[in-house]
């Protein structure tokens, strides 16, 4: 099972509570360039909400200090330690959900904590759990089988 931020566009309406909170969280200020989720305005009142599905796994596998690993809940998490700040998972995001904010050595993403959710007056993102897809599994086990000797 992967814990994630199932996001509803339909329900949201940008009063941009979920930016502040999660910015507030992790980088002691409001500021939506500092939040692992993104609101962007689509017109005419609608909203797109960005957040890391920790399914597609880019990040993990271009990583060249494996800083980026999988948790045992599914959710894709980030080594500060081991980052040097290359980036490179930044540019392998598919969504643009690995963020970076200039000055930071360290980027950073949803982590599914939840806490853009609980403040949502609209109940437009909620932490859920899903079923691991093949996709999702099969770089590790190339990955494996190639540290192994083996071939895919």
């Amino acid at each position: 099972m992967i814990k994630y931020l199932h996001t509803d566009d339909s329900k949201c309406v940008g009063c941009m509570t979920c930016t502040a909170v999660c910015s507030q969280m992790y980088f002691k200020e409001d500021n939506p360039a500092k939040s692992c989720i993104q609101v962007f305005g689509m017109g005419k009142g609608a909203f797109h909400l960005v957040a890391c599905d920790q399914e597609c796994r880019k990040c993990v596998m271009e990583c060249p200090t494996q800083a980026i690993t999988v948790s045992k809940t599914g959710v894709v998490m980030i080594n500060k330690s081991l980052c040097v700040g290359c980036l490179a998972c930044v540019a392998v995001c598919p969504i643009e959900a690995m963020r970076y904010y200039p000055g930071h050595k360290n980027p950073f993403k949803c982590i599914a904590c939840g806490a853009c959710a609980k403040k949502c007056p609209k109940e437009a993102l909620s932490v859920r759990e899903k079923e691991e897809s093949p996709a999702a599994r099969r770089p590790f086990e190339v990955a494996a089988a190639v540290s192994q000797g083996g071939k895919e």
